[in-house]
Formats: C-alpha cells, structure tokens, sequence
C-alpha cells in the first residue's frame, strides 16, 4: 500500500512536499487529494516541494505537469521547487518539458513567485482577485462582460 502525501494549506496556498521517492499509486492518489483541496479550499496557489526526491521516471514528470494542468483549471497555478539538478537533467533527457509548471529553486521563491502572479492577475481584474461572489463573477468587473 502506497503512503499518502500530505497537502498543507498556508493562507490559500496548498503545500506539498514529497519527501520520498512516489510509486505510481501515490502520484495518482495525490494527484486526486490536491485536485479535491484546491476545489475545498479555494486555493489560489500550489506548491509541490521536491526538494527531498532523488529519482523522477517519465510517469512522475508527466504526473507533476498533469497536477498543475489540473490546478490552473481549477484557479490555481502551480510552482514545483527544490527540484535537484539530476532531477532536472533527467526530466530534460527523458523530453519532459512540464509546460505549465512554474519552478523555483526554494520553497520562500516559490511562495513569492506566487504572490507575484496573484498580484499580476489582480492589477489585471482592475485590483479584484476574488473571491467570486454569490453570482460567480468577480466584484467590480461589469456582470455582462
């Protein structure tokens, strides 16, 4: 039986850090855990610490792209940090580009990187970020936009 990862909320960040090597069944069940806690919690940010991972095989590299795909649909972007230069050499030999996937080299980066992009997207709501209100729009932009 595959452990689970745990996923931490900070503020309405979701943090992940894997601090073993995953099998295939703890990427998939992690990848079910964060979708629901992003959907739960309204999470803007996900951060996946890979500080502790010394091996990534192509099923965990396309799993990490597959999880921030499955955030950013969400509402959520994703930044993987801590990631190893033998980690990072190996996602690049095996053609693995993690489109999508923000990176940064330590866990303060990511979280900055973060509330850069959520800042980013609030000048660019006119300084609204949400939440949503009961009607699903975000307040101060024209409700039939």
């Amino acid at each position: 039986m595959s452990e689970r990862v745990p996923v931490l909320r900070i503020g309405q960040v979701l943090l992940v850090s894997i601090q073993t090597d995953l099998d295939d069944q703890a990427v998939m069940t992690l990848q079910e855990d964060l979708s629901s806690q992003v959907v739960e919690s309204g999470a803007h940010g996900v951060v996946i610490d890979i500080t502790a991972v010394e091996i990534v095989d192509s099923f965990v590299g396309r799993m990490l792209a597959t999880i921030a795909s499955v955030a950013r649909l969400l509402d959520a972007r994703t930044v993987v940090v801590g990631m190893r230069p033998a980690v990072a050499i190996t996602l690049v030999e095996l053609g693995l580009s993690l489109g999508g996937v923000s990176t940064a080299l330590t866990l303060e980066k990511g979280l900055q990187a973060l509330e850069r992009a959520r800042s980013a997207r609030g000048d660019a709501l006119g300084g609204a970020v949400g939440p949503f209100d009961s009607y699903g729009t975000v307040p101060g932009l024209a409700a039939d936009l």
